[in-house]
């Protein structure tokens, strides 16, 4: 059975791509088009059954779109729903003009533009029973491999690697040794030596030595698929577990940074982080949401300090401090925001394997947060990233406040966020300095820094030139 064609027009890359992946998702044909021009001509060559139509795009506007759709007698009959956002002032008295049968106020959940889409093709199609076909997709064997195949292979190559690496090393070593300085010997001749010692059955020992002196090095479940984020972007990984209804672990590692989301039935139950800034540690969730004032936070963690350690939610349950519903409150956020921050490495090491095994801290915030709902503020964030970092791009960057702006404009019209963030400009701290004080995250205070550079409340200093 034919999948329904939708065709989705929107200058906004983000909307395309969220849009195309939550209707994908749900078992319908998607095209996409940039502007109203290219949307007009894939009308014409798709005939869709139903048109995703923003209203504010350069070239031509919704409106216009609309009424060259109407004048098409192949696509007059094709139901078109407006996407517009909050300000564009664009709402019921465009419903049913032009085509227009419907209307969705951006931002929207998943949720809501599925089913937008699900009552309008049963309300217009003329085969309602077929509008909305069982979506089936199968898991390819050159993306996800059979676990045993691919935990063969992976060991495989890690015994290459550590054969070359011993080998050479060992080499280098030989050679260096001031007894052997004088005879006839190469590097090369060292180490092939080196790799017929190496055999398998020794570097499989060595490794059962090493892993023995180091259990966290020890594998947690079948690999699944490793690779490089150049070459598969995050977002695309994430779809295919979610898809898939994997069970697992994804690591994916940029530098000294390292991200773990933690996977049931295609959810993320979790995310933990290691070498990332401070802004993602719970505490700062826990301040954010309102559960705990930073003064009454701070006081906890020295009054604990000489107590042993442990997770810093389970200490705050434990003492009675806040509850288990709460703390998966602050969890929640601080796992989104982890994504959020995936969403913008741009290159890295990700490995997923797959297991039912999964940490205690993962079985017991079993959060079950969809994949598709997190990438939906995602994709607008980076999109709105990427507008803030024309301006604000230098995390070493100080900013001069204007007292008299200032003044003038009163602190009224300011939110209580972004008076704190003005109050830390002054002409000394960066920008690092400003998220550390104001134990906020870089982006909202980067999106704070760029509000108040639009509405001229303060500039960039400007380095002295050297002479």
């Amino acid at each position: 059975m034919a999948q329904p064609k939708v065709l989705v027009i929107d200058d906004s890359p983000t909307i395309l791509k969220v849009v195309q992946l939550v209707l994908t998702k749900a078992g319908y044909d998607i095209t996409t088009a940039p502007d109203g021009e290219a949307g007009i001509a894939l009308a014409q060559k798709e005939k869709p059954q139903l048109i995703l139509l923003d209203f504010v795009m350069p070239k031509l506007n919704g409106y216009q779109v609309c009424k060259a759709l109407s004048e098409d007698p192949n696509l007059s009959d094709v139901p078109v729903v407006l996407m517009s956002a909050k300000g564009d002032q664009v709402g019921e008295r465009f419903v049913k003009v032009l085509g227009i049968v419907d209307y969705i106020t951006k931002p929207f959940s998943p949720e809501a533009i599925t089913a937008v889409v699900d009552h309008t093709l049963k309300k217009y199609s003329d085969e309602k029973e077929d509008a909305k076909p069982e979506a089936e997709i199968e898991l390819q064997p050159e993306v996800l491999a059979d676990a045993a195949d691919a935990a063969q292979r992976v060991r495989h190559d890690a015994l290459e690697q550590l054969r070359e690496s011993i080998s050479r090393a060992a080499a280098a070593g030989i050679l260096s040794h001031p007894d052997l300085m004088d005879k006839d010997l190469s590097t090369a001749v060292l180490a092939e030596a080196a790799r017929d010692a190496f055999d398998n059955p020794t570097l499989e020992a060595l490794l059962g030595e090493l892993r023995a002196a180091c259990p966290e090095l020890a594998e947690t479940g079948s690999p699944g698929m490793t690779g490089d984020l150049r070459v598969v972007p995050i977002a695309d990984i994430l779809t295919l577990l979610q898809t898939q209804v994997q069970n697992g672990v994804l690591t994916v590692t940029r530098g000294g940074g390292k991200i773990e989301l933690y996977f049931k039935n295609g959810n993320i139950e979790v995310a933990t982080a290691a070498g990332v800034a401070e802004e993602f540690l719970l505490g700062r969730f826990i301040v954010e949401t309102g559960l705990m004032t930073q003064e009454a936070l701070d006081d906890f963690i020295d009054a604990e300090s000489g107590q042993g350690g442990g997770l810093l939610g389970t200490r705050l349950v434990k003492s009675g401090k806040l509850t288990n519903s709460e703390i998966k409150e602050a969890m929640a956020l601080q796992t989104s925001e982890l994504v959020y921050e995936l969403l913008r490495w741009n290159f890295g090491r990700f490995t997923f394997r797959a297991t039912n095994d999964l940490p205690a801290l993962a079985m017991e915030a079993a959060l079950e947060m969809p994949v598709d709902s997190i990438l939906m503020e995602g994709f607008r964030r980076v999109d709105e990233w990427h507008l803030i970092e024309r301006e604000v791009n230098d995390f070493d960057q100080i900013f001069l406040r204007d007292d008299e702006a200032v003044r003038k404009m009163g602190p009224s019209r300011l939110t209580r966020e972004e008076q704190t963030v003005l109050e830390l400009v002054n002409g000394k701290n960066t920008i690092k300095d400003i998220v550390r004080q104001s134990r906020m995250g870089s982006f909202e205070v980067s999106k704070m820094l760029y509000r108040l550079l639009s509405i001229k409340l303060i500039r960039k200093r400007v380095a002295p030139v050297a002479v």
